[in-house]
């Protein structure tokens, strides 16, 4: 069992709501590593190349290469809990910009 810390990018199968199907694909790992280890769950988002869907949510990240992703890419505020069991693998951490811009959208959408 894998489990990661907030900031981290990792691969995971990524439950489409469309499909009864799973394929791996990066995401960002969101919650707590205390929460995570407590739980057994962690809180994502979904990371993508797919700008042409454009949400006005997303977040462009200025430095892929950091977060181990071979394209420009954006976090998408697509939020889902996956078991920590099923994180395939860690493959990179947003830069600090990066975090930044994340944190900040966030903190914007989540103000309960």
């Amino acid at each position: 069992m894998l489990v990661c810390d907030p900031g981290d990018t990792a691969m995971v199968p990524f439950p489409f709501t469309d499909i009864a199907i799973a394929k791996p694909r990066p995401a960002l790992m969101l919650s707590a590593r205390k929460a995570n280890e407590e739980s057994g769950n962690t809180m994502l988002a979904v990371i993508t190349t797919a700008a042409r869907s454009h949400s006005p949510q997303d977040v462009p990240l200025t430095d892929p290469q950091s977060a181990g992703l071979e394209a420009d890419s954006l976090v998408r505020i697509k939020l889902f809990t996956l078991d920590n069991r099923l994180v395939a693998r860690k493959i990179g951490v947003l830069s600090a910009c990066d975090r930044q811009a994340v944190r900040q959208m966030l903190h914007g959408l989540l103000t309960i």
